[in-house]
């Protein structure tokens, strides 16, 4: 065996004599099914957010307006970032919540009911693992997992513990994301037969960043968690970890995430059969790993004989608008303004379309961030819709699911966030091999193919002790 799949090769009961959790997490054992209390009408679900620089100020936001919710722990490895968030809330008149510097202390406090995950993705699917076997909830951003063996733990994990687990792909909480779902499922294009996720965000080069000292008040080996040990830069810290390996995705696993996940949901897929990936990273030289432009195709074997295909798309630059997608959505966005090129400012591309036998359906069109469909053979507008939402909608029906303990009314539960983020996992595989990978939706493997079970494990990277996901959850 070598060395990565040794530190991989750790069980539960190694995981909780490791100190990783103390004895009283340990004890508290693989039966707790049920929720600590049971919660009244008039109580509040204390969380701990984890992760404050970029997405955790939306978690806080979100949970600040939610009347059964409570924002109880603030935890991050960076100080600066910790006392800069209990200064913002203070600004907003919230009542200050106690702060940590390392989430395992989160995991020992009875006090906490959930845990709210906004780390590097790297950290994602151990986070949520330890919480539920420490008897919390769940909400943890996109993606689920780092790679797609940690997706399967995440998902063991939620059912052995009986844990309510949300996952951050927040469209599916919005009314007219839901609503474009819905009118496919009705047959308002006819017989769907293909699905295209679109993600043209402007991303500028992010230069070379020198080796430096850790900056005052960073926990480093707390942030690098299971990733290997490696010097500290400034592009491998604070949001541009997302295109390096060890703890990003890529764009595919940043923002298209989102995309991937809807047009799996609005296909009405689940695993594929077959997925190719092509791409590279164009244009800049710097010192990021992952691909810039990317494309992506799956193709999933239905039940009645039929296939179904589904194509992402990943751009980094000049690029142009899809099916009204991008072109209505910013204020500056007049008839007059240019569509290309750096010009076109935040002027992005990120969308859905779906194809089918009498039409086909764009989602978000326009101001309001609807959907619209254009039917039959003359593209006639059919069926619209312009219910957009707010985010902390999703976050509402997490602290719902969390109070009612109905893990069927989530919106975006740990198994269907797992089997979305495996379309990155094996895309990012195919790109990084420059082969077609070929995969068995029943047993969720590849077939015959060591080199990709390595990447989509992170077995080349290992899991660095003590932050190791278990291996028995």
């Amino acid at each position: 065996m070598d060395e990565p799949s040794k530190r991989s090769s750790v069980s539960r009961r190694e995981f909780l004599k490791s100190g990783v959790v103390s004895a009283s997490v340990a004890s508290f054992g693989a039966i707790n099914f049920l929720p600590r209390r049971v919660f009244g009408a008039n109580d509040r679900v204390r969380v701990a957010i984890c992760g404050l620089h970029g997405r955790g100020m939306e978690h806080i936001r979100a949970y600040s307006k939610i009347q059964n919710a409570e924002i109880a722990t603030l935890c991050d490895i960076d100080e600066n970032v910790l006392q800069q968030r209990l200064s913002d809330m203070e600004k907003m008149g919230l009542s200050k919540p106690a702060t940590c510097i390392d989430v395992r202390e989160l995991l020992e406090d009875k006090s906490i009911d959930a845990i709210s995950i906004a780390t590097p993705n790297s950290w994602h699917s151990l986070m949520a693992v330890w919480a539920c076997q420490a008897g919390k909830d769940v909400y943890v951003e996109k993606p689920c997992s780092h790679n797609l063996w940690e997706g399967k733990q995440l998902v063991r994990a939620a059912q052995t513990y009986g844990r309510i687990v949300q996952h951050g792909t927040q469209s599916r909480s919005l009314p007219a994301v839901r609503d474009a779902v819905a009118k496919l499922r009705q047959g308002v294009v006819g017989d769907l037969y293909l699905s295209r996720g679109l993600c043209f965000k402007w991303r500028n080069t992010i230069g070379y960043a020198p080796v430096e000292p850790v900056p005052p008040g960073v926990h480093y080996n707390l942030w690098k968690g299971p990733a290997p040990n490696h010097a500290f830069t400034h592009n491998r810290f604070h949001y541009n970890w997302h295109w390096f390996w060890w703890y990003g995705n890529g764009d595919l696993g940043n923002q298209g995430v989102h995309q991937i996940d809807i047009a799996r949901w609005g296909l009405g897929v689940g695993y594929p059969n077959k997925v190719s990936a092509i791409g590279g990273h164009f244009m800049f030289k710097d010192d990021q790993e992952t691909p810039n432009t990317l494309n992506c195709a799956y193709e999933f074997d239905m039940p009645d004989g039929s296939r179904k295909m589904l194509e992402f798309e990943v751009r980094h630059w000049i690029t142009n608008h899809e099916a009204g997608i991008g072109a209505e959505s910013h204020p500056h966005a007049a008839a007059a303004h240019p569509k290309l090129g750096p010009s076109a400012g935040t002027d992005n591309t990120i969308g859905n379309i779906f194809y089918g036998s009498n039409g086909y359906l764009a989602l978000p069109v326009g101001e309001s961030g609807g959907f619209k469909t254009w039917l039959g053979a003359d593209q006639e507008p059919g069926p619209e819709g312009h219910e957009p939402g707010v985010d902390v909608l999703h976050f509402s029906n997490f602290i719902d699911c969390v109070i009612s303990r109905r893990k069927e009314d989530l919106h975006a539960p740990a198994e269907e966030a797992v089997a979305s983020c495996a379309l990155i996992h094996l895309a990012n595989a195919s790109y990084r091999l420059g082969r077609t990978i070929y995969f068995n939706p029943e047993t969720q493997e590849v077939i015959n193919d060591q080199e990709a079970d390595v990447l989509l494990r992170d077995a080349d990277r290992g899991y660095r002790s003590p932050f190791v996901l278990p291996e028995e959850v």
